[in-house]
């Protein structure tokens, strides 16, 4: 049996037992080795990249790897079958994908103010008028030999006078601890309630001297990285916030590919695990330690992700979404018990999902919405949610119209050759002089971070700049010359942002032509299934009045940059309004208050579905945006060239 041997930058060696036949990439993912694979293993993205140090194996020469880079031993995981005993580098930049915990600085006032304001703003609408969950001291008289009343209708009689509800139910996990809490403290307890409609649950029963806070966390579960906040579920207060990357995305950067990762033998088990045990569970733990809090303090957790994430999270059959007639297992999962998908949470803690609408748009998109303010205006808005899927809504106060568009992982850095998430080393603003060719760019970290690869924001700003300077014409081919354009044997054209020297890991930062066409598919996407939402309502761009753009791609977007490439709407600039992980922001609001969450399972009934596949004129309209900025230039009057 072939022996093949991990080796990293740090000395560090994982050595695995192999078949013949077997893929390096197959082999890393069974023994934990992380590896970027956004295309899912099929060899079209070249960033499984490893370097043979000892032995050989079955690859082949691909397009991703240089007629240099070959004859130093690199090639794709993917491609490389087992032969023999092999020793193979791995590269830092092969987990570059998956970075460690991010979390929030919570003295930045920034931080909080999101919170702040989407409190105040639903309470504005007439929303969040109760928290979901409290608690409150129950005391009671004890029991004696003239009053033997059972402990559990003690307690709930004694709460219905406490609460002025009268419809009271007690939680098993609570039962459990009745007799014993009501006698250690004299029958006097706290007790934290949920409620349920017109009725409450006693989730939990504590000493009458405990001060801990009551708390909840937040998740938006995006394909590409996992957020989550702790919050005080009394009066809202933020106690942490962290995010990282999703463990699943060794399975494949977009849906499609992990759902027909989770159909093979076992696949389900690993996607499920990978979400649960490497992301989310480190996360809450981590969320935890900022507050100084007890995982048997939180009472309620809720999480907004797109209707893959949700199935997979669940270990839900998810094949039917992504095959016509695209079906999934279900829209509204109902309240389930948080332990029952995250082990080791208090046992009467409650998971809500936020609801989908349809087989690619989910719950963070009528979590999203609850966060604009599209739901409450009449006039005429638009929303866009940017991450692996493009997701969006037209409409106002009276209607909404959905619908999500393949717009690949192009936003968050996939099948982009220095592509990376909105992280530290990501440039996430750039310019770049016309005379000159030279770029000045922006980098997310403290001051003095070296460049490492592109995030969505920067990627955006980078081909508006070659487009607006000539370097690149609207096909994305560079047709000028000069020290910062090189071209490989192939002669395809690359521009150089950061030389070697100038970088964070010595190698070179730059896009080149593939990239460039990657991207422009994927703002195409985008912009052909607005204008088809707009004209199967026989509506103009011009007519917009607002429009909201989500998703964590950066610190922000410049929507000049975006027009100039014909991924957003030519309309006036300040129609525009960036809000950030809206899917969190929801979810957090869907956390503290059952009306909101009511109104968030409203909104997403109200949403009527479009499947663009079945759209006649859609490929038409996608072929025609494959341009900088579109083949028809009336549609974007205001983009000039320099």
């Amino acid at each position: 049996m072939p022996k093949i041997t991990f080796r990293f930058s740090d000395g560090k060696e994982i050595i695995a037992n192999a078949h013949a036949g077997e893929t390096l990439m197959e082999l890393a993912k069974s023994n934990g080795v992380d590896i970027d694979a956004p295309c899912g293993g099929n060899g079209t993205c070249g960033k499984c990249k490893l370097r043979l140090i000892e032995g050989e194996v079955d690859s082949r020469q691909s397009k991703h790897i240089s007629e240099e880079e070959w004859a130093k031993g690199w090639r794709l995981a993917c491609q490389s079958r087992i032969i023999d005993n092999v020793v193979v580098e791995v590269p830092d930049s092969a987990s570059a994908f998956k970075t460690g915990i991010r979390t929030a600085d919570l003295n930045d006032p920034a931080t909080f103010s999101i919170f702040e304001n989407i409190q105040t703003e639903l309470k504005d609408a007439g929303l969040m008028q109760e928290m979901a969950v409290f608690s409150a001291l129950v005391t009671m008289t004890e029991p004696t030999l003239d009053d033997t009343m059972p402990d559990n209708e003690r307690l709930i009689w004694a709460a219905e006078e406490v609460t002025g509800c009268e419809k009271i139910t007690l939680s098993y996990p609570a039962l459990l601890e009745l007799a014993g809490m009501l006698r250690e403290n004299a029958f006097a307890v706290r007790c934290v309630f949920a409620r349920k409609g017109d009725a409450l649950e006693i989730l939990d029963i504590l000493d009458k001297d405990d001060t801990s806070p009551i708390c909840g966390v937040a998740v938006d579960i995006g394909t590409t990285t996992v957020t989550c906040c702790l919050v005080d579920l009394e009066n809202g207060q933020l106690y942490g916030k962290a995010s990282a990357g999703n463990g699943q995305i060794r399975y494949g950067a977009d849906v499609i590919n992990r759902i027909i990762q989770s159909v093979k033998p076992g696949g389900a088990e690993k996607l499920r695990h990978a979400v649960v045990e490497e992301t989310l569970l480190p996360l809450l733990d981590s969320v935890c330690h900022q507050g100084g809090i007890s995982r048997k303090h939180i009472y309620r957790i809720c999480i907004a992700g797109n209707t893959t994430m949700e199935h997979l999270l669940l270990g839900v059959f998810a094949d039917p979404v992504r095959m016509e007639p695209f079906v999934p297992s279900f829209f509204s999962s109902g309240n389930l018990r948080a332990a029952d998908v995250l082990p080791g949470l208090n046992s009467a803690a409650t998971l809500v999902l936020a609801p989908n609408v349809g087989s690619y748009v989910g719950g963070d998109i009528t979590a999203g919405v609850l966060s604009s303010e599209l739901w409450r205006k009449s006039e005429l808005s638009l929303f866009i949610d940017l991450g692996t899927n493009g997701e969006i809504v037209l409409g106002n106060s009276d209607f909404m119209l959905t619908c999500a568009c393949s717009a690949g992982p192009a936003f968050e850095g996939g099948e982009i050759s220095h592509g990376m998430r909105a992280t530290v080393g990501a440039i996430e603003e750039i310019s770049i002089d016309k005379e000159s060719m030279e770029p000045h760019y922006s980098v997310i970290g403290e001051a003095g971070t070296k460049p490492v690869g592109l995030c969505g924001s920067g990627i955006i700003d980078i081909v508006a700049a070659l487009f607006r300077t000539g370097i690149i014409d609207p096909k994305g081919r560079f047709h000028r010359e000069g020290k910062r354009v090189r071209r490989d044997e192939h002669g395809q054209g690359r521009y150089v942002i950061a030389f070697e020297d100038e970088s964070a890991d010595g190698s070179e930062v730059s896009i080149n032509e593939t990239d460039i066409d990657n991207f422009i598919r994927a703002k195409g996407a985008i912009f052909s299934a607005v204008l088809l939402m707009l004209r199967k309502l026989d509506m103009t761009p011009d007519m917009l009045d607002y429009i909201w753009i989500a998703g964590g791609i950066g610190s922000g977007i410049n929507f000049k940059n975006a027009i100039t490439i014909g991924m957003f709407p030519d309309v006036e600039l300040d129609k525009f309004h960036y809000i950030g992980n809206s899917s969190l922001t929801g979810a957090y609001a869907m956390l503290l208050a059952r009306d909101a969450e009511e109104k968030v399972e409203e909104l997403g009934r109200n949403m009527s579905y479009v499947e663009l596949s079945n759209e006649a004129g859609y490929m038409d309209e996608f072929v025609s945006a494959c341009f900088l900025p579109h083949t028809t230039a009336s549609l974007f009057p205001s983009v000039e060239v320099e």
